[in-house]
């Protein structure tokens, strides 16, 4: 399937996923939806087959709130029926708000406390190097959660222990949960951080499903250093009353809302 198609399906059946159950986050799920659709469209060496198979690349959603845009990527892909997401935030389901491992294959971490993923990450391409195995580990993050000291105690242990088969990507849509990032604790100057802490740097427009092949492709770019993609994006993106703003970070699409959000991701095609 090409990735621009799977990123319209992506976004498609979180906001209806979101809106049947009454969860939130549909912003942060469509800001990643570019991302996941190059990842699991072929950039992450994964079998729906065998989601257990000991050399495939581990990747983990850091940002759990999106969990949405995840399960929507596996299902489309072939790790589990496409009807299961209709359970999503439904009572008794395993398909969690927030991406929960257990019962889904291709999840490899439950998480939903953001800082915790990276850390997880890299203790994976720590054990993966003493193993010698050759797996890539890929860790999605929102930019809010830069916030938290743990993912700077993680960029330094993995750049200390040259963890090159671990790459981090920053959904960098400059809005976290109640403010901008800019106004709640200031990242910039971002790149310049990553690579000073020894991490290998790439910026790129993470809407653009060329230069995201182009990067995350990567097995890597620079052996010793851990890479860091840094995916400037838009929260929101693909319904206009939805893009760079605050409100849709916790508002449930329903009515009128939705069928225009749907009507807008529709016609995009």
């Amino acid at each position: 399937m090409d990735s621009r198609v799977l990123a319209g399906r992506i976004r498609l059946h979180a906001l209806n996923m979101t809106s049947r159950g009454g969860s939130s986050h549909i912003g942060a799920a469509l800001s990643i939806a570019d991302i996941l659709a190059v990842l699991y469209g072929g950039a992450l060496n994964v079998d729906p087959v065998r989601p257990k198979h000991p050399n495939r690349d581990r990747f983990i959603l850091s940002k759990g709130h999106a969990g949405a845009a995840v399960y929507a990527a596996l299902a489309e892909t072939g790790f589990f029926p496409v009807e299961k997401l209709q359970e999503h935030y439904q009572d008794g389901s395993d398909l969690s708000g927030h991406v929960s491992h257990k019962g889904i294959p291709g999840v490899e971490l439950s998480t939903g406390s953001l800082g915790h993923g990276l850390s997880v990450g890299a203790g994976m391409a720590k054990a993966a190097k003493l193993r010698r195995e050759k797996h890539r580990v890929v860790v999605l993050l929102s930019d809010g959660e830069c916030d938290e000291g743990s993912n700077w105690e993680a960029i330094l242990f993995s750049a200390h222990h040259e963890l090159d088969n671990l790459m981090a990507i920053v959904d960098y849509n400059k809005i976290q949960s109640l403010a901008p990032v800019a106004d709640t604790l200031a990242l910039e100057p971002f790149a310049d951080k990553w690579r000073s802490f020894g991490w290998h740097v790439v910026e790129i427009d993470g809407h653009d499903h060329d230069q995201l092949q182009a990067c995350l492709s990567l097995v890597p770019e620079v052996r010793t250093k851990p890479t860091c993609i840094i995916a400037h994006t838009v929260k929101g993106r693909g319904v206009s009353f939805m893009e760079n703003t605050v409100l849709w970070h916790y508002r449930t699409a329903r009515g009128k809302e939705l069928a225009a959000a749907l009507r807008e991701l529709e016609d995009a095609g």
